[in-house]
């Protein structure tokens, strides 16, 4: 219940230097007088406290800060305690917290809370999530200026663009006999050409947000016993996958993260391409080709001991973007082609990491060109494409509505999309326009 004062540790449990409580709700400044037998400390700044347990009986010295409200995290007011990491301690703590009536918040409580005061809305909640999950350089940026709100700043912009239009048109509609401006609905149109086109633009963006987010991926693909897994173990710095002379070892796709120049990068080793009778082995292959049809990237591999012989089926899988690899460079019994299919040839040796540091730098560079942002935010997840989709829609219906009040109708289905990216749907806003600005009834 919002009511209630809730509590939660905020760092991850176990031993350590310093752990930290937080308490958001009506009671939390109450708490801390009761907790350090003292006078709450000034707002914000961090005072040398010892917890009690009971009058006579102390837990621990630590720091304490004091956040009232509304100026919080949550906007409730807000008390962090800062203590040693013992588990014996953190135990104290939560046991005494409970005893003075505080209740162990929820998954995401205080974040709700935060939105429920208006703090944060959905799409910095949702930065703020891939902020703490964010795993590698770029990641981070993307999450940070979601978090700090650059992209909420934008769908504001365009729905408060569109709330102005549909004032305009709910007055022209409901109020005929008013002094309205001449050339209304030319205006009203123009407002909706203009931000479907931004919204195109914006949605036009080769999905990088959510690329970045999930990691750019790679499908290491080749005949069986070229190297593939021993090549992913090389890339990954461990033993991920397991290498065997025995050709159709791989049978199931292996994953594997990294972090390549600050970009999120998820290669995956698959079975060798080539008919089998082994109905396993079949799987795999099926596997590996439906991880290739969905990737974002191909490795190609090819065997540098058997060149200039080469599967054509494995050839045949070679596009613009892929990476030709010609492994086991070590055994070449002869001097290497440039190029396949087209395609420049990258030798390396998985067992001897000759040309690794080459290969690492194109797949760097390849994760670069699709994941680098652009000076407009990117749309980071599924949720806010599907929303502007829909908001789209509802404009482009819109402009070539010849009913006014259909034009009316979509432009509050409009509204309503982009309201539900960030969490901000209110009818209010179009009435409070209405009356501020053409000052109907006076």
């Amino acid at each position: 219940m919002s009511g209630d004062t809730i509590f939660a540790l905020a760092t991850p449990a176990g031993r350590s230097g310093v752990a930290v409580f937080r308490i958001s709700g009506p009671r939390a400044g109450e708490v801390l007088k009761t907790l350090t037998n003292r006078a709450l400390p000034a707002p914000r700044i961090a005072a040398k406290r010892r917890f009690y347990q009971s009058p006579e009986t102390a837990i621990d010295d630590g720091l304490a800060i004091h956040f009232p409200a509304p100026n919080s995290f949550t906007g409730e007011d807000v008390v962090e305690l800062h203590t040693h990491g013992g588990p014996a301690i953190l135990a104290a703590v939560a046991a005494t917290l409970q005893a003075l009536g505080l209740r162990l918040a929820e998954p995401g409580e205080f974040t709700r809370r935060a939105f429920d005061h208006g703090k944060l809305d959905l799409v910095e909640i949702e930065g703020l999530a891939d902020l703490i999950a964010a795993e590698t350089e770029a990641q981070r940026r993307q999450a940070l200026r979601q978090a700090e709100g650059e992209l909420s700043k934008l769908y504001e912009e365009w729905r408060r663009a569109l709330i102005s239009a549909l004032a305009r048109i709910e007055a022209a509609i409901d109020f005929p006999d008013e002094d309205l401006p001449e050339g209304l609905m030319t205006l009203i149109d123009e407002t909706m050409r203009a931000l479907a086109e931004g919204i195109e633009q914006h949605l036009s963006d080769g999905h990088r947000g959510e690329m970045l987010r999930e990691g750019l991926s790679v499908a290491i693909l080749g005949a069986p016993n070229v190297g593939k897994s021993s090549l992913l173990n090389r890339l990954a710095g461990r033993e991920a996958a397991i290498v065997s002379a025995r050709a159709g070892t791989t049978r199931d796709v292996i994953e594997v993260k990294l972090d390549l120049g600050g970009y999120p990068v998820l290669i995956a080793d698959t079975a060798g391409l080539r008919d089998s009778p082994d109905e396993i082995e079949q799987e795999g292959v099926r596997r590996a080709l439906k991880r290739a049809e969905y990737a974002d990237l191909k490795l190609i591999v090819f065997d540098a001991a058997s060149w200039p012989d080469f599967d054509p089926d494995v050839a045949a899988q070679i596009d613009a973007e892929a990476i030709v690899v010609l492994n086991k460079a070590e055994l070449a019994g002869q001097p290497l082609a440039p190029e396949i299919a087209g395609r420049k040839l990258l030798p390396v040796s998985a067992k001897t990491g000759a040309g690794i540091e080459a290969l690492v730098t194109a797949l760097a560079g390849k994760a670069a060109k699709a994941l680098s942002p652009g000076a407009q935010p990117a749309l980071t997840r599924l949720r806010h494409r599907a929303a502007l989709e829909r908001c789209l829609g509802a404009l482009q219906r819109g402009l070539q509505a010849s009913v006014v009040e259909l034009k009316a109708e979509d432009l509050r289905l409009a509204v309503q999309a982009l309201g539900r990216i960030t969490g901000r749907v209110e009818v209010d806003d179009v009435l409070d326009l209405i009356f501020r600005e053409f000052c109907i009834g006076k």
